[in-house]
């Protein structure tokens, strides 16, 4: 809807007398966001802007609130009701967009469906404890699990729920066609697919037959403007409502300018460089190009080496610009099974090097360092510092910054001999992280699907098992914290800085509630109080 048609809305209802609130006068909100989804899919990827866009269309069986507490969604309770098995109660009389009756049935279709279809960043960690689902009733189902599973609740958050009808016979090749194209976008969430034009935009309506709250917004538009200033230009410009990852550098002058707002958070995200420990590793050489003798980095003092060579602190105050904190772990310190004994990683120069020396390489080695540059605040410039941190013990460091479409397939194709990116511990608990990234990569356990690159500790693996079954909490975040002490030790992955996050907004137009996993939804965005 164009602003010219907006005010001549408003004056022909003030011409009526209407007492028309400032809510009812909402139309469209338009946020610029930096990245969307990757299909219309949600059963396709995991990764966390795919997950934020769609969470308009579909809603998931449990909700996670703006501080990653568990609340009903689709199911209205939960409990166990035998070690291995959770019943669902779901909500009555919700309506999918087509107005076909929401049931047990789409659970289980949505839950089966997900080791078929999915992609890149595989969503089977979700449903992975799912060894069968039971309907009891239109309104009831029951979750059978390989063992006690306390935290398949949480596993939920991110159980999209689409329609049996609509996504019937649909394989991995033809899914993403019917999506895309709507025939099969089909949810029970607060707005309707209209239109997406990949790495352009993703158009939304409103869905009156929602079964929660009507939204604000006639008209919903995500935007994706990659470009942070571009997205900061859109906005004094007025084109858009709201931007997401405000960059850090802008911050100051954005909250100078009369018209904006500008809010922030410490997000659960961690950007964590992921090491590879096989044999041969495919980006690494004697700086003059030639083959080394064996990989490095299986050499603990090497990696003990770069975990030291960063300065966390100064990637947080300078390349985050004061929009990040240091850290000594994968997971934040509001995480259940966070480690607080742990003490802080102090950047030591002198002492990596000779740790280098030690190892056997007293000159160093050639290596690329590959980072995303357009998913999460401040991956080009701690990617890019890290780099060059890294050059000041001797490691010569080709710094390999791409976008998020090319990076994660390539690792995913474990092509990768160094890289970084961000991992959010999106229930809560650091099983969740740990559970995926460190426990050895099992196929048929459904663990360490994001754990490529060869690091196996069967400590570890057993702890984190213990964990997924102990259903005392004392307990189970002690198991955890055990996995976060050994992986400091070990250092398969390092984990850096903390992200925080920016959104700034059209003041008299817009307010934003902040959520800690750093979703950005048209339902925590409400029209501005006149």
């Amino acid at each position: 809807m164009t602003i010219a048609r907006t005010f001549r809305l408003a004056a022909f209802a003030a011409l009526l007398g209407a007492a028309v609130s400032t809510g009812a006068l909402a139309q469209t909100l338009t946020i610029g966001v930096r990245a969307g989804p990757e299909s219309i899919d949600p059963h396709y990827t995991a990764t966390g802007t795919h997950a934020e866009a769609l969470k308009h269309v579909f809603d998931t069986l449990v909700w996670s609130g703006d501080k990653l507490q568990l609340e009903p969604r689709l199911a209205t309770s939960w409990k166990a009701i035998a070690p291995d098995v959770w019943e669902f109660k779901l909500r009555p009389g919700v309506k999918f967009h087509d107005g076909s009756d929401f049931t047990a049935e789409d659970v289980k279709f949505s839950i089966e469906r997900i080791p078929t279809v999915a992609g890149p960043n595989p969503t089977t960690i979700y449903v992975r404890r799912v060894k069968e689902v039971k309907i009891v009733d239109p309104l009831t189902v029951q979750v059978v699990t390989d063992g006690p599973a306390p935290n398949l609740p949480n596993d939920f958050i991110r159980l999209f729920v689409v329609s049996h009808k609509a996504a019937a016979g649909l394989t991995k090749d033809s899914a993403n066609e019917a999506f895309n194209t709507g025939k099969a976008a089909v949810g029970t969430g607060p707005y309707k697919f209209v239109s997406w034009t990949p790495k352009d935009q993703l158009v939304l309506e409103r869905f009156d037959g929602y079964w929660g709250p009507k939204e604000p917004w006639a008209r919903h538009v995500r935007k994706e403007l990659p470009n942070d200033a571009a997205r900061v230009a859109q906005l004094k410009a007025g084109q858009v409502d709201l931007i997401v990852r405000a960059p850090a550098s802008d911050v100051p002058t954005l909250k100078r300018d009369a018209k904006l707002a500008v809010t922030s958070v410490e997000t659960v995200y961690v950007f964590n460089i992921e090491i590879d420990l096989r044999d041969k590793s495919p980006q690494i050489s004697a700086k003059d190009g030639s083959a080394l003798p064996k990989n490095p980095l299986q050499d603990a003092k090497v990696r003990e080496a770069i975990d030291i060579a960063i300065d966390r602190p100064a990637l947080a105050e300078i390349a985050m610009e004061g929009l990040g904190a240091p850290v000594n772990q994968l997971v934040t310190p509001t995480i259940a099974g966070f480690n607080k004994s742990l003490p802080p990683i102090k950047p030591d120069i002198a002492k990596a090097k000779k740790l280098l020396e030690e190892a056997g390489y007293p000159n160093g080695f050639k290596i690329t360092f590959s980072f995303t540059n357009d998913r999460l605040p401040g991956d080009r410039q701690v990617g890019t510092s890290i780099a060059q941190m890294l050059a000041r013990v001797g490691i010569e460091v080709v710094a390999n910054a791409q976008p998020a479409a090319v990076y994660f397939p390539a690792r995913a194709r474990s092509e990768y001999s160094l890289s970084m990116s961000g991992w959010g511990t999106l229930t809560g608990e650091a099983n969740y992280t740990l559970s995926s990234l460190v426990h050895s990569n099992d196929p048929a356990k459904k663990l360490g699907a994001f754990n490529l690159l060869g690091y196996k500790n069967a400590q570890v693996d057993k702890l984190i098992e213990d964990a997924s079954i102990e259903l005392d909490e004392a307990k189970r975040n002690s198991f955890l914290s055990e996995v976060n002490a050994i992986v400091a030790k070990e250092r398969p992955r390092l984990p850096v800085v903390a992200v925080g996050s920016a959104w700034a907004m059209q003041k008299d137009k817009v307010t934003i509630t902040p959520r800690v996993d750093e979703d950005t939804l048209a339902m925590d965005i409400k029209p501005a109080k006149k």
